[in-house]
């Protein structure tokens, strides 16, 4: 009785791995860079992906804990703020991209066109190029080149809709093929043309200042794919339900448990 027990007792671990191996690959497939911002490392916030694609903290920006959706966010207060990543292959190659993150404005737009991430190209910053609008009323101008496409001055409930300072929101701009899909808290609010083939290559990757001044917000959790999410994938990794990178060392635990667990 025993043995059988034993044996049961095997078969039902190894069932279980199996699957849940398979459902982090599932979920992981496609993530090239991940940012928790919860601390920083001499100067530098971790690629949480285990890529080793690290961003520099260039001046200014800062990691305040218990400030985040979870843990730690990031503040960019002035317009100087501004992180760097290098570049690398995926990044300089990626046609369908999916970029995920919390944001929280603190003060309104400047007039003029402040920046929150730019992924730059030789020759262009809209792989994509993610701004407030230049308008006071806060607003969302996702483009893509070549041809400048995107959203103009989107909102939590699409086109012309603004949103609130001091308040919490996902978004997530999801392009697939000529297609831009643009939600805000798990609701698509935007599906608009960009170029099928827009401009890549061997550029970095900003948050905050490039050529422009930064927005004035707080960042939280930064998904980069190279692959187009699903709707439900928009969902999942909002809601904290993306299982670790490494599933090996904690197969049953997701990011959100991790991220609240952490010291």
């Amino acid at each position: 009785m025993r043995l059988v027990m034993y044996v049961l007792a095997v078969v039902l671990l190894i069932i279980g791995s199996a699957l849940t191996t398979h459902a982090a690959d599932v979920q992981d497939k496609g993530l090239i860079l991940y940012f928790s911002f919860d601390a920083e490392k001499g100067g530098k916030l971790v690629d949480e992906t285990g890529g080793g694609n690290d961003g520099k903290i260039v001046d200014g920006a800062k990691i305040v804990k218990d400030k985040g959706v979870y843990k730690g966010a990031m503040l960019f207060e002035k317009g100087a703020d501004s992180v760097e990543v290098d570049s690398f292959k995926e990044l300089e190659d990626y046609r369908d991209n999916s970029y995920l993150f919390w944001l929280n404005f603190t003060d309104p737009n400047s007039g003029g066109w402040d920046q929150i991430i730019a992924k730059k190209a030789p020759g262009s910053d809209r792989s994509p190029g993610i701004w407030t609008c230049n308008r006071v009323p806060l607003h969302i101008h996702y483009r893509f080149n070549p041809g400048n496409a995107g959203t103009h001055c989107a909102g939590p409930d699409g086109e012309n809709d603004t949103f609130d300072e001091n308040k919490w929101y996902h978004i997530a701009g999801v392009k697939e093929d000529a297609e831009l899909k643009f939600y805000v808290d798990g609701k698509e609010v935007v599906k608009i043309a960009v170029p099928k083939e827009h401009a890549q290559g061997a550029e970095k990757l900003y948050i905050g200042k490039t050529g422009y001044n930064a927005a004035k917000f707080w960042i939280d959790d930064l998904y980069v794919y190279d692959r187009a999410l699903s709707a439900k994938e928009v969902v999942n990794v909002m809601e904290g339900g993306l299982l670790p990178v490494e599933p090996q060392d904690k197969l049953s635990t997701t990011w959100g448990q991790l991220k609240r667990l952490r010291d």
